[in-house]
């Protein structure tokens, strides 16, 4: 018997190499320019989300409908159950359920399954493993998408290059200020982890900004550190944000949490009360090179970034939110044709 051949899942972008990479953005502005037939009759995609989500999903089932497909969504909280996802478990706990057999039973019933897991939300060691995401790609008989997980936010890392290829051109050389924002409900690192290493695959220069204690994780800057040594280009951390945004083409607004605090709310809460000062304003957007705001949004209007920033034409964040829709297209596309 001839052996199966791998499946292509993305679980992350550093499963891709720089050409596809490549392709998929050349592929994402074909599509949004209708360049071509692209149609995917027939195919389903299951979307399983154990967290919320609004441009995630949205995106997702239109990007299904608009190529002639069918995206099922499937929401953890009303219409399943919680899983099981560790390799040899006595489940006799809350789970009924083990993500081997949902994935082997699923990828009977659907072309591609895509995946935003639930974080257990008490140890960021534990958690940045990603565990559940890799059991499902793991199990899975059809290509797994990663919708966000701890570690990593994949797609809006495909959209934002999208979106900065788009008004940048060439996007080599071009300089990046990723800048910490202040923010109530602060998210794990995934979009700026993904971001920061995407962005520097393209041989951006990238500067990022935050207060003390909110440092990434060492392994995705260590990681970060070989990849603008191999591309020949500059990162520099723990910066200002006036440092970072002096001289950037692009500044990328993000709230994230410190990962010293990751699963103590009080110390965490407490940190961010002493980390004032850190919204994007007008004055600040003019220390770069007529550079642009960006945000993967919800972004908290006059916390994190003023209604004259996101209102003004240095606003990019509604290009962006609408590229997740063409450059998901282009993914769905390349794995499922």
């Amino acid at each position: 018997m001839a052996e199966r051949a791998p499946i292509q899942h993305l679980v992350s972008l550093q499963d891709l190499s720089d050409r596809e990479i490549e392709d998929l953005l050349d592929l994402s502005l074909r599509i949004k320019k209708r360049a071509g037939a692209f149609r995917l009759e027939g195919k389903s995609v299951g979307l399983l989300f154990f967290r919320g989500s609004l441009r995630t999903r949205t995106s997702f089932e239109a990007a299904m409908h608009q190529l002639g497909g069918h995206g099922i969504n499937l929401n953890a909280s009303s219409d399943f159950w919680e899983l099981e996802s560790s390799e040899g478990a006595r489940m006799d706990g809350k789970a009924p359920e083990h993500v081997k057999d949902a994935a082997l039973v699923l990828s009977r019933y659907v072309n591609a399954l895509a995946i935003r897991p639930a974080l257990a939300g008490q140890s960021w060691a534990t958690d940045r493993r990603d565990t559940v995401i890799k059991s499902w790609a793991a199990h899975a008989r059809v290509p797994v998408i990663n919708m966000e997980s701890a570690l990593g936010h994949p797609l809006q890392a495909l959209a934002d290059l999208m979106t900065m290829r788009e008004r940048l051109g060439e996007l080599a050389g071009k300089e990046l200020a990723i800048t910490w924002t202040n923010s109530p409900t602060a998210a794990t690192p995934a979009v700026t982890n993904s971001l920061l290493l995407a962005a520097l695959r393209m041989g951006m220069k990238v500067r990022v900004a935050h207060p003390s204690g909110f440092d990434l994780d060492d392994q995705v800057l260590s990681e970060a550190g070989r990849i603008a040594e191999a591309k020949k280009t500059s990162l520099a951390t723990g910066l200002t944000a006036a440092d970072a945004v002096s001289g950037a083409h692009v500044v990328y607004a993000r709230s994230w949490m410190s990962l010293e605090d990751y699963g103590n709310p009080t110390l965490a809460a407490s940190r961010r009360s002493r980390a004032t000062g850190w919204t994007i304003d007008e004055n600040l957007m003019k220390k770069g090179k007529n550079a642009v705001l960006m945000h993967a949004m919800p972004v908290r209007r006059n916390v994190e970034v003023t209604d004259d920033v996101l209102d003004g034409p240095r606003s990019l964040v509604y290009d962006q939110a609408e590229n997740r829709l063409h450059s998901q297209k282009a993914v769905l596309v390349t794995l499922l044709r």
